[in-house]
């Protein structure tokens, strides 16, 4: 796990074109609130130790304690599917202690939202969040890729576009 704020640039060809791109809505953009919360209870209810969110694509990528060397992919319609959460056993992590609370997965989950809305230039495509290790990573629109321990993310919020009193208020809430 990075000990820093790793940052990746990816493609030159897609920064290039930046400014001619913008976000479309995708269909877990059109239910990201429900979508949050499917993830927030895989997270801290059903087992999953790290989720990725595809916002662009519309898919959640799934690993589990109880198999933790096969990840699992779910698509589209099939993530908002009446019953979806209610497929899967409720889990724990059997004795291992997370180092991301329910509390701060609700906060990093609306900071994911917020950096999908907040421009239609320069936006998040994916994020994945790892409840044990705590490791928060995030594709954006030009192809950059962030790697960042969940504490630091949430000392840096600043770097993200927050402004200083929502960021002080988010430190806050996480234990920071």
């Amino acid at each position: 796990m990075p000990q820093r704020w790793l940052q990746i640039k990816g493609d030159p060809s897609v920064r290039e074109f930046l400014f001619h791109q913008t976000r479309k809505t995708s269909l877990f953009d059109e239910h990201l609130v429900r979508i949050h919360y499917i993830i927030h209870t895989m997270c801290t209810k059903k087992g999953a130790f790290h989720v990725k969110a595809h916002y662009s694509s519309s898919q959640l990528t799934c690993w589990f304690y109880d198999d933790p060397y096969n990840y699992k992919v779910y698509v589209k319609e099939e993530v908002l599917e009446p019953g979806f959460l209610d497929s899967f056993p409720d889990l724990s992590y059997e004795g291992r202690k997370p180092c991301v609370s329910p509390q701060q997965m609700l906060l990093i989950l609306d900071e994911f939202k917020r950096l999908r809305f907040t421009d239609e230039q320069i936006y998040l495509r994916s994020a994945s969040v790892n409840r044990l290790n705590g490791l928060i990573g995030m594709n954006f629109s030009c192809d950059g890729s962030h790697y960042i321990e969940h504490d630091e993310f949430f000392r840096r919020l600043l770097e993200f576009g927050v402004v200083e009193q929502e960021a002080q208020a988010i430190c806050s809430l996480s234990g920071n």
